[in-house]
């Protein structure tokens, strides 16, 4: 538990932006995390695999990294099997692991980026499938007083990309450990369109191993590894728009992506607005917007994170003025 001065944080975000942290440790349980808000300095900013952040400035305070490993395994029947996780653990590492003990329930979360212990924060998802689907409950220790509190699956108050952690409790809590109930008789979801083209190119029957490399070629064609291109995913939300406003823009843009999300409301393919408003592909210096993924934003090389904060502003603005839709970024801006 070593507390490093000025540590170096381009390794550590896959954005490879360089920055520094005025301070920097890592724990590995619950006992170590609590030992070091009792002495560090803070604002405290909290690292797992740096996949959802960009970083605009060197951070003051202390940056922590979640290194809490294991997989626990804690209830088990005829149907389901539950496993405690801790929050430092690598989630595609976690999703291997579920495939390799023929556990369903997250195969369509293949190869997302990041750690466990954020996957509940953002309520990561892809494919159809949310981790609000098979998460069971957290644990997680109380920046100020210390104290370690769990919170349930309607505790989290899970909605798209959102958690309470990202809202009212947002910089208060540090998830330790997340407890997930995986399935021992998978159902599969394989309702959009480019999976089931991906398994019949495959000639592949339904499986949970051919469902997670199915979600895994399509992935690694349309967005850039991290190691070749820094980036971070999908830098914008899908947003949401009244169905009404969706009929009307259909009438100027025939081809626009949408899917219904209830009744009255439809989520648009944020993707399709950026590439339609004409920048995919575009580049200014080493910040730009990929070629193949107009939802990914990437630093070919010594991009500031301003430089890419820009930009994103940039196509925030040119989506707003083009379609009157607003644009919410994903990423965590620091």
């Amino acid at each position: 538990m070593t507390v490093q001065h000025q540590y170096p944080l381009q390794s550590l975000n896959t954005f490879g932006i360089k920055a520094h942290a005025e301070y920097f440790s890592s724990f590995s349980s619950k006992e170590e995390l609590i030992e070091l808000l009792g002495k560090t300095q803070k604002p405290l900013t909290i690292l797992g695999g740096g996949s959802n952040i960009l970083l605009t400035k060197n951070i003051s305070g202390t940056v922590l990294k979640n290194e809490i490993s294991e997989i626990e395994i804690t209830h088990e029947d005829n149907d389901s099997l539950t496993v405690k996780v801790g929050g430092g653990v690598v989630w595609h590492d976690f999703v291997m692991w579920s495939i390799e003990h023929n556990l369903g329930g997250i195969e369509n979360l293949s190869l997302i980026p990041g750690s466990v212990g954020a996957a509940p924060m953002q309520n990561i998802g892809a494919y159809g499938v949310e981790i609000k689907s098979v998460f069971q409950e957290l644990e997680a220790v109380h920046i100020d007083n210390k104290t370690v509190k769990t919170f349930s699956n309607s505790g989290c108050q899970f909605a798209y990309r959102y958690s309470i952690f990202k809202g009212e409790l947002k910089g208060q809590y540090i998830i330790c450990h997340v407890t997930f109930k995986l399935s021992k008789q998978p159902q599969f979801n394989t309702s959009y369109g480019a999976l089931e083209e991906e398994l019949k190119a495959m000639g592949a029957s339904k499986s949970l191993e051919s469902v997670s490399q199915a979600v895994i070629n399509i992935r690694q064609r349309k967005l850039p590894n991290p190691k070749d291109i820094g980036n971070s995913g999908s830098f914008f939300k899908n947003p949401t728009i009244p169905k009404a406003k969706f009929e009307q823009l259909k009438t100027q843009f025939p081809n626009i992506i949408g899917y219904p999300n209830g009744e009255q409301s439809v989520k648009v393919a944020a993707g399709w607005l950026i590439d339609h408003a004409g920048w995919k592909g575009y580049r200014k210096g080493d910040a730009g917007v990929h070629k193949n993924q107009a939802l990914v934003l990437v630093n070919y090389g010594t991009a500031q994170g301003n430089e890419i904060l820009t930009l994103s502003k940039n196509i925030q603005k040119s989506i707003q003025e083009t379609f009157g839709i607003e644009l919410e970024a994903e990423v965590n801006i620091l």
